[in-house]
């Protein structure tokens, strides 16, 4: 069965745009991202949009579905209402380069900040050994396709442009958890979570966990226990009494 779609697009670039109102064929079974498809197709060949697999596997077609950041690929057509405008947008947390696609460089600037997977020194290649529920802990970070739905629905960065430089974003934080919570990283990232990354920003509203296309828990299994973690080493009492002996030891 097909129908008349009205899609609401927004056009332009970094200096000017506006919303455009569309009529597009939509047929039953299909998603937002084949109308842009087909809008590109048949209406405007110049509507830059970026995408590649498909398959909610990528990342790489995250825009604003009436307001809220999801996959074009993956948001079907039968949640709207025969006859409902659809508007669709760029990321509002990232700069628009034009159309529906943004500048994204934040978050590989903000990826490149967290030090790297630090094993033990003295474990050659291939003598890791972990055992399985230790793997599991982090396991589910991992299934992450960094299509910055996180990153675009944080408020801390999405209504305060002047705190992406201490932020790393719920994306970037979740990797610093993955790796804190690995059996074989070595490194203490607690103090550079706070200090370096802002985890302290965080005000665990889930609003990152909510727009997952992966559902990833990544307020309650990944930024809260950072919390804590953060948390015991510099508010526990008995941490902070034992770095007073040994600081005075070593003076």
């Amino acid at each position: 069965m097909s129908y008349e779609a009205t899609l609401r697009v927004w056009r332009g670039d970094e200096d000017s745009g506006e919303l455009r109102d569309y009529t597009v064929q939509a047929n039953e079974g299909e998603v937002v991202l084949d109308l842009i498809h087909r809008l590109q197709a048949t209406q405007e060949p110049d509507l830059a949009v970026r995408w590649n697999c498909k398959a909610g596997k990528c990342g790489s077609c995250s825009a604003e579905v009436n307001g809220r950041p999801r996959l074009l690929c993956m948001t079907r057509m039968s949640i709207f209402e025969e006859g409902e405008v659809i508007t669709v947008t760029p990321m509002r947390t990232f700069p628009v380069i034009r159309d529906l696609v943004p500048d994204v460089s934040y978050n590989y600037a903000k990826a490149r900040e967290v030090p790297a997977f630090a094993p033990p020194p003295d474990l050659a290649p291939g003598e890791y050994r972990m055992a399985q529920e230790d793997v599991d802990r982090s396991q589910e970070f991992r299934k992450c396709i960094e299509c910055f739905l996180c990153q675009d629905v944080c408020h801390v960065i999405r209504d305060h442009e002047e705190n992406k430089s201490a932020f790393a974003g719920p994306r970037f934080l979740m990797r610093i958890a993955e790796l804190e919570m690995h059996p074989l990283d070595v490194a203490d990232r607690r103090d550079e979570a706070q200090t370096e990354h802002g985890l302290g920003y965080c005000n665990i509203t889930k609003c990152c966990t909510e727009v997952c296309p992966e559902n990833i828990h990544i307020t309650d299994n990944a930024l809260i226990p950072m919390k804590e973690r953060v948390a015991d080493r510099r508010y526990d009492p008995l941490v902070w009494l034992g770095d007073k002996i040994f600081r005075r030891k070593g003076s």
